[in-house]
């Protein structure tokens, strides 16, 4: 028995040592083809911090209830989906891949767990219906004393409610928007990713779906935009974007938060065939 377990130990030894001296690419097409649970494992360890990182960036913002721990445990399911469907062939890094999914799962627990006061969501609702109406009806994007004025408020009261709603709510290109029947589930994030299905009528209802958010970003005033773009695409920080352009961490906030409800209420307004 001694010996059997002795040449056990020694056979996962050699396979560690084996695996250790192929390149990441090499560990992810034998992965591809076997799943083999050693080669799992090293890739948890090693994207473990990354799960960190995407953590950090979700909790900021985030009301103090929301414990920085149970953000990581809820980002490790995202991680784990991403390594098994993670295909090498398609060209992309894994951390390019993996950090959606990561933000997706967190958001996904945080929505399920339901943490944030009824009159914050009726609230968030109003607001991102006011903006869609307003929008609609304007042909442009609303200022901040148009909304306020269409919500009967003055500008400081609208300041003060999306400061609100931005410390509390969810708001994110990870959100889901639907597409025919309620069924069909469509991210804002999945729909600027490379079709997966070669199904022609995927490949023509994603393309079609990609152009309308990039015109719809076109069209948010340059500051929403550009905030947008160094959060989703060059991975700063809330603070980080803050110093940037100059303003506040919270007004980066406030202006993701407005940046995201106009995206929500223009895509919704182009499946119900408003614009």
């Amino acid at each position: 028995m001694e010996k059997v377990l002795g040449d056990n130990s020694l056979n996962c030894s050699l396979e560690q040592k084996v695996l250790e001296q192929k390149t990441e690419d090499e560990l992810w097409i034998e992965y591809r083809q076997n799943k083999n649970p050693k080669i799992r494992e090293s890739f948890i360890k090693q994207y473990a911090p990354l799960v960190k990182y995407v953590a950090g960036k979700v909790a900021v913002g985030m009301p103090h209830n929301v414990e920085f721990d149970d953000l990581v445990g809820f980002g490790f399911f995202g991680l784990l989906d991403a390594i098994d469907r993670f295909d090498p062939d398609k060209n992309v890094k894994f951390k390019t891949y993996a950090v959606p999914r990561i933000k997706g799962a967190i958001f996904d627990e945080l929505r399920s767990i339901d943490w944030v006061p009824r009159s914050v969501r009726q609230k968030t609702k109003e607001v991102e219906e006011t903006i869609g109406a307003l929008e609609a009806q304007l042909g442009r994007s609303a200022t901040d004393h148009e909304i306020a004025g269409a919500l009967g408020m003055n500008e400081s009261e609208f300041l003060k409610t999306m400061m609100r709603i931005s410390s509390t709510s969810i708001l994110s290109l990870n959100d889901v928007w639907f597409s025919g029947d309620e069924n069909d589930k469509i991210s804002i994030g999945d729909s600027i990713e490379s079709p997966v299905s070669l199904n022609p009528d995927v490949i023509v209802e994603k393309g079609e779906i990609r152009q309308v958010i990039i015109n719809s970003i076109g069209e948010l005033p340059d500051k929403e935009k550009k905030i947008l773009v160094l959060y989703y695409y060059e991975d700063l920080t809330l603070k980080e974007i803050g110093q940037v352009m100059g303003i506040t961490e919270s007004r980066v906030s406030q202006l993701h938060t407005k940046a995201i409800l106009r995206l929500r209420s223009k895509l919704t307004n182009v499946r119900k065939g408003i614009v």
